[in-house]
């Protein structure tokens, strides 16, 4: 139950959903918990479930498309826990178009936060680290989207490939530093924050995935800690999809399919 004690770790997106369930699984394990989100109430919700539970964490209202905003989080971060040890970037936003009606303003929100947002708080946080000099742990939420490309979701899965690229090249960099860098590929999860997505949805998951069960947002959330714990200092520039195997297995099954229908 403190696999993070005494560690201070930003959430970005923290306060709904997959971040949601990484801010309060961190804070259970013993780490200071800044959560992060465009909404204030909703930041400020999730960090006084914290302390109820006797956590310690605070909530940070920003809009990370912005410098200011960005900045503002490491600031307050710092003021209330004088460190950054781990950061998880989970802030996205998921454009569900086809290519040929993807706008500019939906292509230009997809890269701004999902892609310009997670870059500027990973190097940041890089930058933070290294001065303090203990090292750190950076965790980027992509998605298995960006692995094997999903129906009307081109922008959506351009964004997250740019991560994987990102978090693979930083780990480059600031592994001498002490600080690992690695990606988490959630696949369709079933959370708190998309309850408006009808359950026959889960059922034909359930139907595909190897182990038989869909995705929620605590399977997310344990890879988070896992990665942010030091049992994975040497573990870096690596991608872990989480999905029930949906993702490794995709392909061999289409073939599976293919073959019996021409038999």
């Amino acid at each position: 139950m403190n696999r993070l004690a005494g560690k201070a770790a930003i959430i970005a997106g923290g306060s709904k959903g997959i971040g949601c369930a990484v801010s309060t699984t961190f804070a259970r394990e013993g780490a200071f918990a800044a959560v992060v989100g465009s909404n204030a109430a909703a930041a400020e919700k999730t960090a006084q479930e914290i302390r109820d539970l006797g956590g310690t964490a605070i909530a940070v209202a920003a809009d990370l498309t912005s410098e200011d905003g960005r900045a503002s989080v490491f600031e307050r971060t710092l003021a209330a826990f004088g460190k950054v040890d781990i950061i998880v970037n989970n802030a996205g936003w998921g454009c569900k178009k086809p290519l040929i009606e993807t706008d500019m303003a939906s292509f230009d929100r997809s890269i701004n936060l999902n892609l310009k947002a997670t870059y500027f708080m990973t190097q940041l946080a890089a930058k933070q680290m290294i001065r303090q000099g203990t090292g750190g742990r950076i965790i980027n939420i992509s998605s298995t989207g960006a692995l094997q490309g999903e129906r009307n979701s081109s922008i959506y899965a351009a964004t997250k490939a740019g991560i994987i690229a990102l978090s693979r090249a930083a780990a480059l960099e600031l592994g001498e530093h002490g600080i690992t860098v690695n990606c988490v590929l959630p696949g369709f999860t079933r959370t708190n924050n998309n309850g408006h997505v009808p359950r026959i949805i889960d059922e034909n998951f359930i139907g595909i995935t190897p182990t038989r069960r869909v995705t929620v947002a605590q399977d997310i959330a344990n890879a988070c800690l896992f990665l942010a714990g030091g049992e994975a200092g040497q573990i870096s520039a690596q991608i872990l999809p989480v999905d029930g195997g949906y993702s490794g297995t995709r392909a061999m099954q289409a073939s599976m399919t293919s073959a019996m229908e021409r038999s």
